[in-house]
């Protein structure tokens, strides 16, 4: 692939307006969208426990990232 083909696909966004989902992008509709769903904190635990080494190492990556729940029993990505 040449370069120039590569940035004529990239030149195909410059049109997508990211804050506001046009362009195709679906996103979160009748919440705040800058929120976190629960949902969302699932399947970010599930993406992280498959690619994890062992279990230690999937421990220490949900809670640099603040997908374990804390002593409220809320994550912090939830607050």
């Amino acid at each position: 692939m040449n370069s120039a083909s590569s940035v004529n696909r990239l030149n195909q966004f410059d049109d997508v307006d990211l804050r506001t989902g046009t362009g195709g992008v679906p996103y979160q509709r009748g919440a705040d969208p800058n929120r976190v769903t629960p949902d969302q904190v699932q399947r970010a635990r599930v993406v992280v426990a498959r690619n994890a080494d062992d279990a230690e190492d999937c421990r220490r990556l949900l809670d640099m990232l603040g997908l374990l729940e804390g002593p409220d029993g809320v994550p912090p990505v939830s607050r």
